[in-house]
């Protein structure tokens, strides 16, 4: 449990007793103190070396207890927020619920993606894939290690917030169960954009400002704004929460019991929500238009078409609360059922032979120092199949959350969600390398810099 106590030799030239004056011994007496030792003034008497003991634990001891105390945090949220639960009527248990899952969700989604983007580096770090020199980061870039500090207390400060909103308005505290959500809003805001040089500045800026190209693609569209921006078309349900959320915070519905007033404001009928759905498609559909305009490819244009694709599936779903009943199903559910089938088998066709290029797609399961994870990766037959049955599969339902009037039964949705995630995070392991096995060509590897080869080794825990 402990380390080795540790011993200062009696050969040291500098031994001080508490309490006396310094004495300086000869380093020629090759540590002959003995009896030589008490006829030295303060030293007299003395006839053994001196032991300093610290008591530091280990590394290992450190770990297991921090994994006890987590264990132990979680046990207690999941007991305070089913008792919690269970002290609310049935009739009010179910609504109160699904309004407690639509302001934490989008958050714990959140938290998932930044333990699997985590993942994603942690495997680049071990692979060839040189991820800083595709995303062009400097060596202070934020390493798996520091993605995964975040993400631990994203994963604390959630469900934490989530159990305290429970609790207090099961025990009557309606004020300060409302004020639960608002402040976890409120302090995610504030660290995203506090300008001081705390919390990684650099990595929150570097976000910040790809997020403004992404939203005006005004500029020439580099890697990491259309990486980012496919990234955020599978997390349209966290920003059509986000939306609700808000809204319902703005106008002061949180924790109350005008649930019906609260879905006729900010429901899930309103034009809102298909906006949001819809927002992330279009800057990815004029993103493609900038390329097309900076580099003439055709390729841009077929990949704007990809997006396009999502737009009839979003805004048919929505007319289902804005059409008569027999209008919707004779006409408008089956334009809206083909053209789910057209977004999914087309964005599947251009994961596989576009953004993946099937050629050499594993090269990033042979790490450095091979694993049982890289042996069980690495060439293996089922891992191509794997990938492409279950991308397939996970296209065609993502649909199912695309569409707004199949949003009733929210911890499908929210299944739904999590899959999509775990689709994209997947995707991004192929997409990086592809981006990678297109600099290595046209720079051929003795033209990159060992300093850039060696960036991921950096163990500066700072910034993007």
């Amino acid at each position: 449990m402990f380390e080795n106590p540790a011993t200062i030799s009696s050969n040291s030239p500098h031994l001080r007793k508490s309490g006396s004056k310094s004495v300086f011994i000869d380093p020629g007496l090759n540590g002959h103190l003995g009896g030589g030792v008490s006829e030295m003034g303060d030293l007299k008497g003395s006839s053994s070396p001196l032991h300093i003991t610290t008591m530091v634990p280990s590394p290992i001891f450190l770990w297991r207890f921090k994994v006890v105390l987590f264990l132990f945090w979680a046990l207690c949220c999941c007991k305070i927020g089913w008792d919690s639960v269970m002290r609310m009527s049935i009739d009010l248990r179910d609504l109160f619920l699904y309004e407690a899952f639509l302001y934490y969700n989008p958050l714990l989604l959140v938290t998932m993606m930044v333990w699997l983007w985590g993942v994603n580096l942690w495997v680049f770090s071990q692979g060839s894939v040189n991820y800083a020199k595709v995303f062009d980061l400097d060596h202070n870039h934020l390493t798996h290690r520091e993605m995964w500090k975040c993400s631990m207390w994203m994963t604390i400060i959630v469900p934490t917030s989530m159990t305290a909103y429970l609790y207090l308005y099961s025990h009557g505290e309606v004020s300060l169960a409302a004020s639960q959500p608002v402040l976890l809003y409120i302090a995610f805001a504030l660290v995203l954009i506090f300008p001081f040089d705390i919390f990684y500045l650099s990595s929150r800026y570097f976000l910040l400002r790809t997020l403004w190209r992404i939203a005006f693609p005004l500029q020439p569209i580099t890697f990491p704004d259309f990486f980012l921006a496919d990234i955020l078309t599978s997390m349209v349900k966290v920003f059509s929460d986000l939306e609700r959320s808000v809204c319902r915070m703005v106008h002061r519905q949180v924790a109350t019991i005008a649930w019906f007033e609260a879905d006729a404001v900010c429901g899930s009928h309103q034009i809102a929500i298909p906006l949001v759905l819809v927002f992330p498609y279009i800057c990815r559909l004029l993103q493609c238009l900038r390329q097309y305009k900076d580099t003439k490819e055709k390729s841009s244009l077929l990949n704007a078409l990809k997006y396009s694709t999502a737009v009839p599936v979003i805004f048919l779903s929505a007319l289902k609360y804005h059409v008569m009943p027999e209008s919707w199903t004779s006409f408008y559910r089956p334009l809206w059922l083909f053209s789910s089938v057209i977004n999914s088998l087309y964005s599947f066709y251009w994961d596989v032979t576009r953004d993946w290029d099937l050629s050499g797609f594993t090269k990033i399961f042979k790490f450095s120092r091979p694993s049982a994870i890289s042996n069980l990766l690495y060439g293996r037959q089922w891992v191509y199949f794997w990938v492409i049955g279950s991308n397939l599969v996970l296209r065609c339902a993502w649909t199912y959350k695309l569409s707004a009037h199949l949003r009733h039964n929210y911890i499908t949705v929210f299944t739904m969600t999590a899959m999509e995630m775990l689709r994209r995070f997947q995707w991004v392991f192929f997409r990086v390398e592809n981006e990678w096995n297109k600099i290595t060509k046209s720079h051929p590897m003795g033209e990159i810099s060992l300093e850039e080869d060696k960036l991921l080794g950096s163990t500066t825990p700072h910034d993007v």
